[in-house]
């Protein structure tokens, strides 16, 4: 279990779903701070990037100066991304005519919206795999991003369809789709027990 009165997790708070995220980590008894400008991320221990919309996201990153400290952060700590933060993660984005500029510290390409826009919206189970056998996890996948290609350091965790949607890197953890918007907190608690503890 999580020692969680002694983490500090901070939630990138420019666009995006951060709300979710801030409550779920508060029902594990961890303290959320939201991240707005590069002081917020002193004497955190890990990071989550928040779903959203990875243009407006990118943008409002380099307009508050974030860009090089997060880059920084994300090389050095645990993080989770999911959605728009697994795009923001990326190595490189295809189609990319908006222009955003990923971090590029997770080996992966992917295809924003690969699963389609807004209006296709949609929610299923996934299998996942935690390293104790296979089981189900509740997904809600909305103008999420499909990983096209994976490099040989990323781990496959989930898979909807057989296409990966959930994968890991070393410290970084990150989700095609969202799992914040309930009270199923499994997810994040893998995140905490086995980034931060493990």
């Amino acid at each position: 279990m999580i020692n969680s009165n002694a983490k500090t997790i901070g939630v990138l708070a420019l666009q995006g779903d951060y709300e979710a995220h801030a409550k779920q980590l508060k029902l594990l008894g961890v303290i959320a701070v939201e991240v707005r400008l590069p002081k917020n991320l002193e004497g955190l221990d890990a990071l989550i990037l928040p779903g959203g919309e990875s243009t407006t996201m990118n943008k409002l990153i380099d307009r508050f100066g974030l860009r090089q400290p997060l880059t920084e952060f994300c090389k050095a700590k645990p993080v989770w991304g999911t959605c728009a933060g697994m795009i923001m993660l990326s190595k490189n984005i295809e189609d990319n005519q908006a222009n955003v500029t990923p971090f590029g510290l997770l080996d992966i390409d992917v295809l924003r919206n690969g699963y389609g826009r807004q209006v296709f919206s949609f929610e299923d189970s996934i299998d996942v795999s935690f390293g104790n056998g296979t089981s189900k996890l509740a997904a809600t996948f909305i103008r999420a991003p499909k990983v096209t290609r994976l490099g040989k350091d990323v781990k496959v965790l989930g898979q909807l369809n057989n296409e990966p949607v959930l994968i890991s890197q070393k410290n970084i953890l990150a989700s095609a789709f969202h799992t914040e918007l309930s009270n199923d907190t499994t997810l994040l608690n893998y995140f905490l027990t086995k980034f931060l503890n493990g």
